[in-house]
């Protein structure tokens, strides 16, 4: 498969029913046959650092220890930046602080780790965040920043508003729904230019949220996300069928053209070319 550039969007705490029913646009796109639309069963525990070891390896906790979000330590698993990195690709990550914990240093320095510049390390260039209220409007044009800075073949870009507001209010609430919906409105100014510039794109979440303001556990809407793929390798459509989550980084790897790693499970995912 020929090399594609890649741009993941990972809006985290964002359950599926809400993400169909408040982004506008994004589900414009699927209505307009520029998209398709995939439920995704999350792995559990549907917490956010054990989830963006799955995203970003493809290993279940059991295997990789990452079994809740006080397990603080660098990942024992080949992440996508290390495969990027290793097949010759640059990488790029605006995203919490714990994704920099997972691949370059833990624990987080806050002075020294906020922005960095390396191509030693698993992620190459990165600028992280670690207040959960940091706003997503300022979050993803720090990944459009690196985008146009570094010219990355693997961008990853991971919001915190949606989950924050899920915590304060619950799922069912305006509040929620709302952030959502800006979310939303952000990518409607995005995604045009990057569809432009022909980039595979992913739009998915690391898990749901309850009513209560919590996830965690097994419920529908704790586990069930979206993913959003767009670009010439994604057969425009809406795909009901539950996909395990396990299957988001071999699919990424396929996007970019590479080998997944040995401990990812393949899982074909209906409507991908190639």
């Amino acid at each position: 498969m020929a090399m594609n550039k890649v741009i993941v969007v990972v809006v985290d705490g964002m359950q599926y029913q809400a993400a169909i029913t408040q982004m506008g646009f994004i589900n414009h796109l699927v209505e307009a046959g520029k998209a398709a639309r995939y439920l995704v069963k999350s792995e559990l525990p549907s917490l956010s650092r054990p989830l963006y070891e799955v995203l970003l390896t493809g290993t279940p906790s059991s295997v990789n220890g990452i079994t809740s979000n006080q397990v603080v330590r660098l990942s024992h698993q080949k992440s996508i930046f290390h495969l990027t990195k290793e097949h010759g690709l640059r990488n790029a990550a605006a995203a919490y602080y714990w994704v920099s914990e997972l691949y370059n240093r833990a624990p987080f320095h806050y002075v020294e780790d906020r922005f960095q510049s390396d191509e030693e390390k698993a992620i190459q260039h990165g600028c992280f965040y670690f207040e959960d209220s940091y706003p997503d409007s300022h979050l993803l044009l720090d990944g459009e920043s690196l985008r146009r800075k570094v010219d990355p073949d693997f961008l990853y870009i991971h919001s915190m508003g949606v989950d924050n507001a899920g915590h304060l209010f619950g799922s069912d609430s305006k509040q929620y729904r709302g952030s959502v919906i800006a979310v939303d409105t952000i990518l409607a100014q995005l995604l045009p230019v990057w569809i432009d510039e022909g980039y595979q794109i992913i739009v998915t979440s690391d898990h749901g949220m309850n009513p209560d303001g919590n996830h965690g556990g097994t419920g529908d809407d704790e586990r069930n996300v979206p993913l959003y793929g767009i670009g010439s390798a994604f057969t425009p459509g809406v795909y009901d069928e539950a996909i395990p989550q396990l299957s988001v980084a071999p699919l990424i790897c396929q996007l970019l053209g590479i080998p997944a790693s040995e401990a990812m499970i393949k899982h074909s995912f209906p409507g991908v070319q190639g």
